[in-house]
């Protein structure tokens, strides 16, 4: 079937809903990017001019070679149907070679753990912007308690508000952004002229020079902080096809200008408070809060907390792209996946959405304040950031792109980005190995299904339909056998050509004799097309089985029962199947009888010769399919009458055995 294109085309609501659902993580960057640089270097009275300047010079390099060129001009590019992201890379690639898997597996998780992160770390640091307002310092002073209820109370109702689809969470959120960005802006023009050397910043000299300069206290570990600064970049990349390229790369500039203004305005800040006892003393101090002007405190508290809202917002649609592309590559198990927008692009899966929400209330419980999460946070996006790199030199050899610059970009973004994780490397014992861990629980998983899935494909056996065929009519004929059901269907998860997975003619010959009028063996695929209803149907000239392929659309429900219903029904009016009168029923001349859904669970059989190790990863993708969403529910079929059987699973070669008689 043909694929359309999901691409959005650029449009003023394009725009707005890039804002709304794109840039959010990267947009409350400077909420602590400069606050975590001031404490990790002793504070506001151990800063000097030329570190100031440095810093924002390493700040704006940063963005502007990490994010704008590698990944808005030069990433977007590698898109597969609209969507992007490190999975939807793979996919463009992963003809150049089986291991382009491991890259693939090793920077989506690192991704979607280092994520969970986000909502905790920018929620937390605006609600702490409270203690400025001095009514509110007054009542519960420095009270962490307060500040971690209200952050796990805004999470809650964040994560509630998925269920709507970022359609509806993108435009809603998408001109709050816009002024989001305006206010950063201002508010960093307004206090610029505090100091205008701070221009000096656009010159790399300053970037370079404060890596190697005892001002710096860290030396060059000082990139893990800067790193906060474009966190939200391979997000960026993960959540295009929300909102298609276009959008995004029409949108950037502003968003960039916006970002280094504030940046450049808190620095100049810095610069005129240092000596200032008043700051100098003051505890936990946010230069993002103090640059506002007098009286706006209330005001930049509420804004900067929905704007972190809204950064989370990035995080989680991104994760939902990246599980249901780890789905389709077959790196993680099958999940209940809801599209309440209007592209496949815009979806909610429930497990998801529970798990972040999980994890990023227990970060919030466990760290409590943000400085403690600012620490472990960056470490695993600095390893997916390599990781994209790599595969984007492959896809750049594979579009015929000069080898020259394929190279020269490897090499370039490689070596920056490996500078950036020996930094973050420095925050493993601070927290880090949070992320650290979340990252190879998620890469354990995905090593499990995929690994399972090759010793399958490799060595588990089909059956050719023909072979069986004399059996089955045989049975199908056969009056000494009472009917099991007048139809049983089977679900199988592939249906190509005369081949068909053992187990399901094991099923109806060996596990339990199955005599029926019509055998029913249903395949289902999911369309890119929203609405497709469509089927196929081979019936290898019998009229008792019935091989059937539906092609469904992604926002049409799998309803199986139904469709079956409606496919016998013409079948019959052509008179390729025959009637099937019912004597006693509710409806008078019914000629379509009652169905059985037989579901397989497998056991790992053991009488199977495989490897001790391979043994182990069956044996846990067989554990982990029990605690995924359940055929049942899946397929529509919690009304109708289910049978659940297991069959052995049969990979490799049958074990023999070689008993002795006793004499």
């Amino acid at each position: 079937m043909e694929k359309k294109s999901h691409v959005k085309k650029l449009s003023v609501a394009g725009l707005l809903v890039a804002m709304g659902v794109v840039y959010g993580d990267i947009g409350t960057s400077p909420l602590y990017v400069m606050k975590a640089i001031l404490m990790e270097n002793g504070g506001l009275s151990s800063v000097t001019n030329d570190f100031v300047i440095g810093v924002v010079s390493l700040v704006f390099w940063t963005v502007m070679l990490l994010t704008t060129v590698k990944y808005v001009i030069i990433a977007l590019n590698a898109d597969n149907h609209g969507e992007g992201g490190i999975f939807s890379l793979y996919t463009l690639v992963r003809k150049g070679g089986k291991y382009l898997i491991i890259p693939a597996m090793i920077g989506g998780a690192a991704l979607l753990a280092d994520g969970v992160l986000t909502p905790a770390v920018t929620v937390t640091t605006a609600i702490e912007g409270l203690r400025g307002i001095p009514e509110f310092y007054a009542r519960f002073g420095t009270d962490q308690n307060i500040i971690v209820i209200i952050t796990l109370v805004i999470l809650l109702f964040l994560f509630l508000i998925q269920r709507f689809g970022t359609d509806f969470v993108g435009k809603a959120f998408g001109p709050i952004m816009l002024l989001w960005f305006t206010f950063l802006g201002v508010m960093g023009l307004m206090n610029i002229p505090y100091d205008w050397s701070v221009i000096r910043a656009l010159n790399p000299y300053y970037a370079i020079q404060l890596l190697f300069s005892p001002e710096n206290k860290m030396g060059v570990f000082i990139l893990g902080s800067i790193f906060l600064a474009t966190t939200g970049a391979e997000a960026l990349y993960s959540d295009m096809g929300h909102v298609g390229k276009k959008n995004i790369r029409f949108s950037w500039p502003y968003i960039f200008s916006c970002l280094m203004l504030n940046y450049a305005g808190q620095a100049a800040w810095i610069i005129h408070a240092k000596g200032n006892p008043v700051y100098e003393t003051m505890e936990d101090l946010n230069p993002f809060f103090q640059i506002l002007p007098e009286g706006w405190m209330v005001f930049g508290v509420i804004f900067a907390t929905v704007a972190a809202v809204i950064a989370s917002q990035a995080l989680i649609s991104g994760s939902f792209t990246l599980v249901s592309e780890a789905i389709k590559l077959k790196l993680l198990p099958r999940m209940r996946i809801f599209y309440p927008g209007s592209s496949i692009g815009q979806m909610y899966i429930p497990a998801i959405n529970f798990i972040l929400w999980a994890a990023c209330s227990l970060v919030v419980v466990t760290f409590r304040t943000s400085s403690h999460m600012e620490a472990a946070y960056g470490l695993s996006i600095t390893v997916t950031m390599l990781m994209t790199t790599y595969l984007l030199y492959h896809y750049m050899i594979q579009q015929k792109v000069s080898k020259f610059l394929a190279y020269l970009m490897v090499i370039f973004f490689g070596f920056l980005e490996t500078f950036f994780f020996i930094s973050s490397v420095t925050k493993f014992f601070r927290g880090g190995f949070v992320a650290v861990a979340m990252a190879l629980v998620i890469l354990g998983l995905m090593y499990i299904w995929h690994r399972s899935n090759q010793i399958q494909e490799n060595t588990s056996q089909e059956v050719d339909f023909k072979n069986y065929m004399g059996q089955l009519q045989e049975l199908h004929e056969d009056d000494r056998i009472p009917y099991y059901q007048t139809n049983v269907v089977f679900l199988v998860p592939k249906l190509e050509g005369d081949q068909i997975p053992q187990q399901f003619i094991y099923s109806i010959l060996d596990k339990r004799v199955k005599r029926a009028k019509v055998y029913w063996f249903v395949n289902v695929e999911v369309t890119d097309e929203p609405y497709t209803e469509e089927y196929s149907v081979d019936m290898m000239g019998t009229d008792f089985i019935v091989k059937v392929k539906l092609y469904l659309g992604f926002r049409v429900s799998q309803d199986v029962n139904v469709y079956l219903r409606q496919i016998i029904h013409d079948l019959m009016k052509q008179g390729r199947l025959p009637m099937q009168p019912q004597h006693y029923s509710l409806t008078p001349g019914r000629q379509v009888g009652d169905f059985r859904f037989v579901m397989i669970q497998e056991e790992l059989s053991t009488m199977t010769e495989i490897a001790k190790w391979d043994r182990q990863v069956m044996q846990a993708r067989l554990a982990i399919k029990r605690l995924a969403v359940s055929p049942e529910r899946w397929f529509g079929l919690e009304y109708s009458e289910v049978v659940y059987e297991t069959v052995p699973l049969i990979v490799g070669q049958t074990r023999k055995t070689w008993l002795k008689e006793r004499t």
